[in-house]
């Protein structure tokens, strides 16, 4: 599943060619998506692309009037096209550009979604959500007073959008790492410095990710069909029974909250 870094490198990817022009057409050849796209969207035609921002994992078109709304989903990919090549059976929407640029939309499990809105404040999924992991907002202080009295593990709690968005499985298990803090500690067992150390690693292991395109996995490449590198620097994740780069300790595998963790059990206390 695309995670924060994926979904940024996306975003960079497609604002060169999107940004400043003006839409022609909205092609939907799949309209049953996470949930359905809306058939207003074809409003959009004859609207330009103001911007493109990221919130999460959706990413924002600002349109003159309006916004379109894009999560990848499990598997979902978007390509930046200059000619209108034939469709293949995933590709479900194109997004057409009166200079000739196709954006086009292939979601072979179709978990994504493309939401049409007047105002980003309107959508459910926007509410509630914590703040970027990359902001001045995402502090130890912050973490700190929200941990009050939490008894669950602390690789779940960050991996919560509630509490930080963004922080999917792969980047939980290697911030927790960089950290040196076990995945299977108690949130409310965390101290203020240790905090400190985790909110450091989550911002050096998403930027770090993100300058290097992503993690590579087997459905996500970038908007060019280039694959993420971030997978040659993992230190835990995927690594289970493999040496400890640091202790050469083996490093564990377990099952937290139905997903997959890897740690090192002698550097993570």
């Amino acid at each position: 599943m695309p995670e924060l870094p994926e979904v940024e490198t996306s975003r960079r990817g497609i604002l060169p060619y999107l940004k400043g022009q003006t839409i022609k057409q909205v092609i939907v050849r799949q309209p049953k998506l996470r949930w359905p796209i809306d058939t207003a969207i074809s409003d959009a035609k004859g609207q330009v692309i103001v911007d493109i921002k990221r919130r999460a994992k959706y990413l924002l078109l600002q349109l003159t009037h309006n916004w379109i709304v894009i999560h990848l989903g499990m598997s979902g990919s978007l390509r930046i096209l200059d000619s209108n090549k034939t469709p293949d059976k995933h590709d479900h929407v194109d997004l057409v550009l009166e200079n000739g640029v196709i954006l086009r939309y292939t979601d072979p499990r179709r978990f994504g979604s493309w939401l049409w809105t007047n105002s980003i404040d309107e959508l459910i999924q926007m509410k509630h959500l914590g703040p970027e992991p990359l902001s001045n907002d995402f502090s130890a202080s912050y973490l700190l007073e929200k941990a009050t009295n939490r008894n669950i593990p602390i690789k779940n709690w960050i991996m919560d959008n509630h509490i930080v968005v963004g922080v999917g499985n792969i980047y939980a298990s290697e911030s927790l790492f960089l950290a040196k803090i076990n995945p299977h500690r108690k949130v409310k067992s965390l101290t203020l410095i240790e905090f400190k150390r985790l909110v450091t690693a989550i911002k050096q292991v998403l930027t770090k990710s993100i300058e290097q395109g992503g993690t590579t996995l087997k459905d996500f490449v970038q908007s060019d069909g280039k694959p993420g590198y971030f997978v040659q620097e993992l230190k835990v994740y995927g690594r289970d029974g493999e040496k400890c780069l640091i202790c050469e300790s083996d490093i564990k595998s377990h099952r937290i909250g139905q997903r997959n963790t890897f740690y090192c059990e002698n550097c993570q206390k």
